[in-house]
């Protein structure tokens, strides 16, 4: 395994392997966590704590694209990171994911 990125944009975040289908987990990286979300559309990285409260997303559930928080159920389209209903009313920072044999990178620049 190397920890070398494809480009400098890229910071690795964990591999396919850790996050099971259809599930979530929260990874810890050197400035921010993230959610990572393993899902039938794809996989989808965003900023972790719900935008309403500190709650961790990671916590919550996962249906789809959709991630609710557990704390008072707002939901977020993991898509776009758009808020989908209340109390949040901002929306959730998403990552553009890149995948390079079984590891997963975002793209930090555009954050």
């Amino acid at each position: 395994m190397t920890s070398e990125t494809p480009n400098n944009s890229l910071t690795k975040v964990c591999q396919l392997s850790d996050i099971p289908s259809n599930d979530m987990r929260c990874v810890s990286l050197s400035d921010r966590n993230v959610l990572v979300a393993n899902t039938s559309e794809g996989v989808f990285v965003a900023d972790e704590m719900c935008t309403h409260e500190d709650a961790r997303l990671c916590d919550g559930n996962l249906s789809g694209t959709k991630v609710k928080c557990p704390l008072h159920g707002s939901r977020f389209e993991l898509t776009t990171g758009k808020v989908l209903d209340d109390p949040a009313n901002e929306d959730l920072v998403v990552y553009p994911v890149t995948i390079v044999d079984n590891d997963v990178f975002i793209n930090l620049s555009n954050s």
